[in-house]
């Protein structure tokens, strides 16, 4: 359960993120509905914030998870097409600040397990399996969002390249790919024992994984002599 909180805590900032610039690109349509907040049920979707999660826990394959689409008006920008592309890019983002900031405190929380003894401990062995998920589950939304296929938000950085028959297009595919694309996630990787996407996210993914964690690493030796010095 740790781990679906936090993904639903990932997921929360990473629309809030979609939102804000939305607002700060001059369109209003989100900050309108009510996205432009902490509340997770404004952002969450019942089935892809926290069935689905659950079920690729229990089959055993890496976190899969969307909330609500944030509703926005391409027309309200102030630039269109740069604007649309920070919009889409905003969540993403936002997930690797979530995940340097979860590296950070993973160091922080590994000098205080140690400082304060809390090793084999409920809290502490939980704090610690919590901090580390979250900053797994953030790289993996991150790059999951990546993905040049609509809806996702990666689709957003060819938009401007396109055509406005093109861009019609778009649109139109963007609001009903998402359960083509789930189906091409779960069921041919299956069926062709081949799984292209779970080979980018994890290679990728674990990459940039070890490079956090050196700096968890570095936060580590720095803190525990300054609290050793002072316990």
């Amino acid at each position: 359960m740790l781990q679906v909180a936090a993904v639903i805590v990932a997921l929360v900032l990473h629309e809030l993120a979609h939102a804000v610039v939305a607002f700060i690109c001059g369109d209003t349509t989100a900050k309108d509905a009510g996205r432009i907040t902490l509340n997770p049920a404004a952002h969450l979707d019942p089935f892809g914030s926290v069935i689905l999660p659950m079920m690729c826990m229990i089959m055993g394959g890496g976190i899969v998870a969307f909330a609500k689409p944030v509703p926005y008006n391409p027309f309200n920008l102030k630039h269109r097409k740069r604007d649309e592309v920070l919009v889409a890019l905003a969540g993403p983002v936002s997930n690797l600040i979530q995940a340097l900031i979860a590296a950070i405190a993973l160091g922080i929380v590994i000098v205080l397990v140690d400082v304060f003894v809390w090793y084999d401990t409920v809290g502490g062995d939980a704090l610690i399996y919590f901090v580390s998920n979250y900053l797994v589950v953030n790289i993996s939304l991150m790059l999951f969002n990546l993905i040049p296929l609509p809806p996702l938000d990666g689709s957003a950085v060819i938009f401007p390249l396109l055509s406005e028959k093109g861009q019609a297009l778009y649109y139109n595919i963007q609001n009903k790919a998402l359960p083509i694309f789930l189906l091409i996630v779960y069921i041919l990787p299956s069926i062709l024992n081949f799984d292209p996407i779970g080979l980018y996210i994890y290679g990728v993914g674990g990459m940039i994984i070890n490079q956090l964690l050196q700096i968890a690493v570095v936060v580590q030796e720095i803190l525990q002599p300054l609290l050793m010095g002072v316990m």
